[in-house]
């Protein structure tokens, strides 16, 4: 079976989980990090080279201010409990996102976590943290004007490589595979310019109930596409 060589997931319906069992909407992300720890598991097991998961969205700052502190201090703890045996099992961390709006103690755990994980090969883990795909393609910009600015390059030379090269993700390849559960249809300002031609997938499994079949499944369901990036079904059967 045709495998992925990135995967990007959409970890939605932690909170309507939650709610359905009568828990607090931080109870349901707490039980989300089995399906993480399964997901990065499986991806480094098949081999498949990079795991992008948006855990908390430039637009999840609105959500209410306890619920905001609950994750921030879940993503910490998770951070000093699951860093070391990520390391271990060969999985080098990144975090892509706006730093300036975390504390300055997450935004030094990210960085001790990067720093002790760099040299791992086996799988490439991307955590989106503070992140939106329009504020990913205006940093990009900002970037790339400046480099224009400075006369390091030119106008005339700025094509989509150049501007790939800015973006968060500019050192793995695109995602094949798009993964959101929870039952929603749509991006939601993830990754916008990097999901131009990857496979979407959807399913109305929540989050927290995400297991190895439903992965499983969504890797089956990408098998069977046929990618063909603008070219006919002939010429890509060829290719």
């Amino acid at each position: 079976m045709q495998l992925p060589r990135h995967i990007a997931i959409i970890m939605d319906g932690n909170g309507r989980w939650a709610k359905a069992r009568g828990l607090p909407r931080h109870l349901g992300h707490k039980d989300g990090l089995g399906p993480v720890r399964m997901c990065i598991e499986q991806c480094a097991t098949r081999g498949i080279g990079a795991l992008t998961l948006f855990t908390f969205s430039s637009e999840n700052w609105r959500r209410p201010v306890e619920e905001v502190g609950s994750l921030m201090s879940l993503f910490l703890d998770s951070l000093d409990r699951e860093v070391a045996a990520l390391d271990r099992d060969g999985v080098r961390i990144t975090f892509i996102g706006d730093r300036h709006t975390l504390s300055v103690k997450l935004q030094s755990r990210m960085a001790e976590a990067e720093h002790l994980t760099k040299d791992n090969v086996r799988l490439r883990l991307q955590l989106a943290i503070s992140y939106g795909g329009r504020w990913d393609i205006l940093n990009a910009v900002r970037h790339v004007a400046r480099a224009a600015l400075s006369g390091s390059i030119g106008v005339e030379q700025i094509d989509e490589a150049v501007f790939t090269a800015a973006l968060a993700l500019s050192d793995v390849p695109d995602p094949d595979l798009f993964i959101r559960t929870g039952g929603e249809h749509r991006i939601s300002n993830f990754l916008l310019w990097n999901l131009a031609y990857t496979e979407l997938y959807f399913t109305d499994v929540l989050w927290p109930d995400f297991k190895q079949a439903d992965f499983e499944a969504a890797l089956t369901a990408f098998g069977a596409r046929e990618r063909r990036f603008g070219r006919t079904g002939e010429q890509s059967g060829a290719a």
